[in-house]
Parts: structure tokens; C-alpha cells; sequence
């Protein structure tokens, strides 16, 4: 990292009694940096989906054969959107340090990542149903355990699929 430009994460590690941990930080900057901003996606997300919680009161239906309950589901997809929207910036410019330039670039890696977490939305939003009508959990605790599981999901997903580095 003595060559490369520092960004604020970097810097910050050089501060203080930070600097002890700053060996650490360089090994593992990457999986550090996808934790602490999945930490604050999460919390985006989880936000994202309390508000429109509280407001909507639409039910629950049938699809499939299946209880579907569409304040949670309508709730999840609104979280989902904003949460994607906020990985997609960090991720790109934080965690994976992306370098594609020009728009098609731009766009092809921002399709593929909102098309892995479109696959990480049904997962999430088949685990929440399977919690909350099944399991009779409550919903916000529901929201954040099955956000652990997408964290996961999408770290690798992002690592081998969207952001992999050019041999």
C-alpha cells in the first residue's frame, strides 16, 4: 500500500492506536471493508423496511398455494432497492476497488450486480415469509437474521461474479 494511493480507510488505520492493527487491516482489507459496509447496508436495508412496515397494512393473499404477506414482501422489495442501490456505490468504490471505466463498462458490472442480489432477493424474501408466517417470528428480527444469510450470499457473489479482478 506504500506505492498506492491511500484512500480514507487506509489513512485512518495509520492514525494512532489504529496503527497496531494496521498489518491486519492490510490482509484482510477487502473482507473488512465488505463487513463494515454489509454492516451499514443492513442497516439501510432494515430501515428501508421498518418505515414502509408501519405505513402499508394491505394483508396477506394467496400465490401459488402459498400465504404470501404482502406488507412484508412490498416492505422487503422498497429495503431491497435501497440497500443494492447503496452496496453497488460502496462496493465499487470501497471494498472490491473497481476500476471498469466507460459507461458500457459501468453498466454491464451494475446489471450483473443488481441481477446477483435480484437472486439474493428471492432467497431473502422466500426465508422472511417461511419466518414470519410459518415460524410466527416477528418481522424486523426476521429481517435481520435472514440479512446475515444475503450478506454471505452476496459477498461471493460480488467477489467471483461482478467484481473479479482481470488476470
Amino acid at each position: 500500500m506504500e506505492n498506492e494511493k491511500k484512500d480514507i480507510f487506509d489513512k485512518i488505520m495509520g492514525w494512532g492506536f489504529l496503527k497496531k492493527f494496521e498489518p491486519f487491516y492490510k490482509a484482510h482489507k477487502e473482507v473488512l471493508l465488505y463487513l463494515f459496509f454489509g454492516g451499514l447496508t443492513t442497516v439501510v436495508s432494515v430501515i428501508f423496511f421498518a418505515i414502509p412496515m408501519n405505513i402499508l397494512h394491505i394483508g396477506k393473499g394467496k400465490l401459488l398455494g402459498f400465504t404470501i404477506d404482502y406488507d412484508v414482501t412490498i416492505a422487503n422489495i422498497i429495503s431491497w432497492i435501497c440497500a443494492v442501490t447503496f452496496a453497488y456505490v460502496t462496493n465499487r468504490t470501497w471494498v472490491f476497488e473497481d476500476k471498469a471505466h466507460g459507461t458500457g463498462a459501468v453498466v454491464r458490472e451494475c446489471a450483473a450486480f443488481f441481477a446477483g442480489r435480484l437472486f439474493t432477493l428471492v432467497v431473502e424474501t422466500l426465508l422472511l415469509n417461511v419466518m414470519t408466517n410459518t415460524f410466527k417470528m416477528q418481522e424486523i428480527i426476521a429481517k435481520i437474521i435472514v440479512s446475515v444469510v444475503t450478506i454471505v450470499l452476496n459477498y461471493f457473489i460480488s467477489k467471483l461474479l461482478v467484481f473479479k479482478k482481470e488476470k
